[in-house]
């Protein structure tokens, strides 16, 4: 069933934390899969989640942060790079082989504004890591999901989807110059059309998509490409670069950026719901405003909402297609 794409008023606010929205949720006996949790926002869910009791498997290219943040919570660890797909389908074959059921995948991990580069299939690096990995993860982690009887996805988009579309024609950027923004925006839409089309075709399986925008959160490994000067002329830190709390104006610590997607993950109001953009630990109502100034990265911090583009059914169904032609990776 198709959900709608409007706020439920969660009761929970942009303010509000991993602990706040896992206030009366117990994880015990689940296992949840985060990508990305070295550190920022995969982190900071890894230890929501493991704090309500689930066993966490994290998957990183380096995971030595994760292991000592977690070192007192049920958890394993893989090293796993997302561009590299004899890479992603080993660690998937792991999983699966060991017959245990995946309750929860969040595919967290991810770059932003990145030079150009391409990954051995030929893929822009930032499609490629963001989006085309944790397609072929979730495809080969299927039998696992399935196998819950009753998962969720949640992948990680962003305000920044409204850098760009899905460039069907081009989304390798062979024929067009490279804007590291515009990338970054393409890999973000393409992570919502996931969920969208991912929602639609794995209810028959019991799995649910959903995904979540945590906001602008400085304190990340995101922020690796980006000058101080550029983070103030944003708006997201001072001159000094300390960054600017603001959850108001998605400018938000760690700790509240992980929050929308524990709440995807986890939250029992969203029972037998699937495939809607989140933010803010709700479901985002659809932009009004998406003309703009998508040049301006400093002037999103006061826009909310997910752009048609981003939710849109035939284009998520589009991109299904091209996902299965540019990883060779079909499911489902």
């Amino acid at each position: 069933m198709t959900t709608a794409q409007r706020p439920i008023n969660s009761g929970f606010t942009a303010a509000s934390t991993t602990q706040d929205v896992l206030a009366s949720v117990d994880l015990t006996g689940k296992t949840a899969i985060v990508t990305g949790a070295n550190s920022g926002l995969g982190l900071q869910t890894a230890l929501a989640l493991s704090s309500a009791g689930a066993h966490v498997v994290v998957l990183d290219r380096d995971v030595a942060n994760a292991r000592a943040a977690l070192a007192a919570a049920s958890a394993e660890y893989a090293v796993m790079d997302l561009s590299d797909p004899a890479s992603v389908d080993r660690v998937a074959k792991d999983f699966v082989d060991s017959g245990r059921p995946a309750h929860i995948l969040v595919a967290s991990a991810g770059i932003m504004a990145a030079p150009f580069g391409r990954d051995s299939r030929g893929n822009e690096l930032q499609l490629s890591i963001n989006y085309l990995g944790h397609f072929q993860l979730t495809a080969r982690l299927w039998t696992a999901l399935r196998a819950a009887g009753g998962a969720r996805v949640v992948t990680l988009t962003s305000l920044g989807h409204r850098h760009s579309p899905v460039v069907f024609d081009d989304p390798n950027f062979t024929h067009r110059e490279y804007d590291p923004w515009a990338a970054y925006g393409q890999s973000k839409t393409a992570m919502s059309l996931f969920a969208v089309e991912l929602d639609r075709r794995g209810q028959a399986d019991c799995v649910r998509a959903f995904a979540a925008h945590p906001g602008s959160i400085v304190a990340t490994g995101l922020k690796q490409y980006l000058t101080i000067e550029q983070l103030a002329a944003a708006g997201m830190t001072n001159p000094d670069g300390n960054p600017i709390l603001d959850p108001s104006k998605q400018l938000k610590t760690p700790e509240q950026g992980a929050a929308t997607p524990v709440w995807c993950a986890t939250s029992p109001q969203l029972a037998g719901m699937g495939g809607v953009y989140c933010e803010n630990c709700d479901i985002a109502e659809i932009a009004r405003d998406t003309d703009a100034d998508t040049a301006n990265l400093g002037g999103f911090n006061d826009l909310s909402g997910a752009a048609p583009h981003a939710i849109d059914p035939a284009q998520a169904k589009h991109l299904w297609t091209l996902s299965e032609e540019l990883t060779g990776v079909h499911f489902l």
